[in-house]
């Protein structure tokens, strides 16, 4: 049971659920093919142990940045219920935004060209009294700011 389910008021209920979208390993990624082609490269030719290391170091560096994003995706959660938007980010660090859907003034997608070919980008939430709370790497933001549209208006 998440943060969401453990936080709902009586008589609430999630009514849509959003997550983070998955270009968020993307960098340990790029990482990790460097390091597996250095490596092998590496040991196909003698005397190149440098580069060997060099691919090994790449590849713990993917590991750790890859491990921190697995913590980071498991650790978010971005949900919709009939009475507030709820937002959990962070495993030891963690920030939350509960909102009633009558104090929700915009909520703002910004999305970069590639965010918007694949389908992730950064949703503000503002609410009344000047808030403004930025999650960043969401998938579908504009999905997201419709719901929660849909379910403010009534």
């Amino acid at each position: 049971m998440g943060y969401v389910d453990e936080n709902l008021l009586p008589g609430e209920t999630v009514e849509y659920r959003a997550h983070l979208h998955p270009v968020i390993f993307l960098h340990a990624a790029v990482f990790a093919l460097l390091g597996l082609v250095l490596v092998g490269y590496g040991f196909s030719k003698p005397g190149w142990d440098l580069v060997s290391i060099l691919g090994s170091a790449s590849l713990l560096y993917a590991a750790v940045i890859g491990g921190g994003r697995v913590i980071q995706h498991i650790s978010s959660e971005f949900a919709i219920t009939n009475k507030r938007v709820l937002i959990k980010v962070g495993f030891i660090h963690r920030h939350t935004l509960e909102m009633l859907l009558s104090k929700v003034e915009t909520i703002r997608v910004d999305q970069g060209l590639l965010a918007r070919l694949i389908g992730y980008g950064t949703i503000v939430v503002t609410g009344t009294g000047g808030t403004n709370e930025p999650f960043r790497s969401i998938a579908n933001p504009l999905e997201f700011r419709k719901q929660v549209q849909a379910r403010a208006a009534g």
